[in-house]
């Protein structure tokens, strides 16, 4: 009977799996990231445990520049608690259509993938939590709407267990 069972639940599991930025290829408009991170971009999202409560809220200003073939942005977060955290991502491109990355709260460097109107950015955060740090993998999935706006939905999991999820939605400056 277990048998039985395996081989249509491995199936299952099988399809369950990611999608690959390159599904979005032929998406307009184009992403390209030194062009929509460069000058002024501000962005509001939220936390949320993975029951859907809201747990915090958050502006980020962002301010990005290019420095030969690196991509500086200077992240400038305000909380709804009133706190505050700036995050400095110094990123390189590696490739037709990807990207690496380091920040001083990264382990390592992070990975990412451009393809049509979407980003696909895999990092380790070290994330304060009261009196302890713990290394949380985000799977962040950036998807540009027109030449100004862009959504982002990231997947907080540890141990292949999903903690929460991260909402933005990224607004760059008029030209």
């Amino acid at each position: 009977m277990l048998k039985k069972l395996l081989l249509p639940l491995c199936l299952l599991l099988a399809s369950c799996g990611p999608i690959d930025v390159e599904h979005y290829r032929a998406e307009q408009p184009a992403l390209d990231l030194p062009s929509y991170f460069s000058g002024r971009v501000d962005a509001w999202g939220m936390f949320q445990k993975r029951s859907g409560e809201v747990i915090k809220r958050f502006h980020v200003a962002i301010d990005g520049r290019m420095d030969g073939e690196r991509l500086i942005l200077d992240e400038h977060f305000t909380y709804s608690d009133g706190s505050t955290q700036r995050r400095v991502w110094t990123l390189h491109p590696d490739g037709p259509g990807r990207w690496r990355g380091t920040a001083d709260d990264v382990v390592g460097e992070a990975h990412g993938e451009v393809a049509g109107n979407a980003l696909r950015w895999r990092y380790v955060l070290s994330l304060p939590v009261d009196d302890k740090v713990y290394h949380v993998n985000f799977d962040d999935w950036m998807y540009l709407l027109d030449e100004r706006t862009m959504a982002n939905r990231s997947f907080m999991t540890k141990f292949g267990f999903e903690l929460g999820q991260v909402t933005l939605f990224f607004r760059k400056e008029a030209p």
